[in-house]
């Protein structure tokens, strides 16, 4: 059965890098909690979140076609969101703080998971710590496949995985 699953998927890669946008749009409804998983782990604001999958599926549905490994559709399009992330955070560095009423609108914002001390002390984490856990814990993806993402070594992912849990341990309170 998960062979017809996997087989379903690379079917609909192959009809989506053939021009057929309900294939594509049905590989985006299939992702589309990891998507948005994987930027709220990323990235803080709601706004920051949405733009950055909105810049992830108009460059995934302009690039299908350099798609090499049909399998891969996942990997490849979280890659892509990482990297939209990434351009967000760097461009959020940039602006400056004169719109101070902003940042209180911010803080009054009560999402269920900004209440959650983990999800504070994983946004806590440095952008590079903060990718591993969040592919890695949150999305469930192997460490192999997380160094494919993020295009390093799978012995750097062990190594920033393990980073990122003693920083989270601190974060937390928790000694050894």
């Amino acid at each position: 059965m998960m062979q017809l699953t996997i087989f379903k998927k690379e079917r609909l890669v192959r009809k989506a890098k053939s021009g057929e946008r309900d294939a594509f749009s049905e590989l985006i409804r299939e992702n589309k909690l990891s998507l948005y998983k994987v930027a709220r782990g990323m990235l803080k604001r709601e706004c920051d979140i949405e733009d950055a999958i909105q810049n992830t599926i108009m460059k995934a549905f302009e690039g299908i076609s350099s798609l090499r490994n049909n399998s891969y559709f996942k990997t490849w399009l979280i890659r892509i969101l990482i990297n939209e992330c990434n351009v967000i955070l760097k461009s959020n560095k940039r602006e400056s703080l004169t719109d101070v009423s902003e940042g209180f609108n911010e803080l009054r914002h009560n999402d269920e998971y900004e209440n959650l001390d983990v999800t504070n002390a994983v946004n806590m984490l440095e952008v590079d710590l903060r990718e591993v856990i969040v592919l890695y814990y949150f999305e469930d993806f192997k460490q192999k496949d997380i160094s494919e993402i993020l295009g390093i070594k799978e012995g750097t992912v062990r190594t920033r995985l393990l980073r990122a849990k003693k920083k989270l341990k601190e974060i937390l309170g928790e000694r050894e």
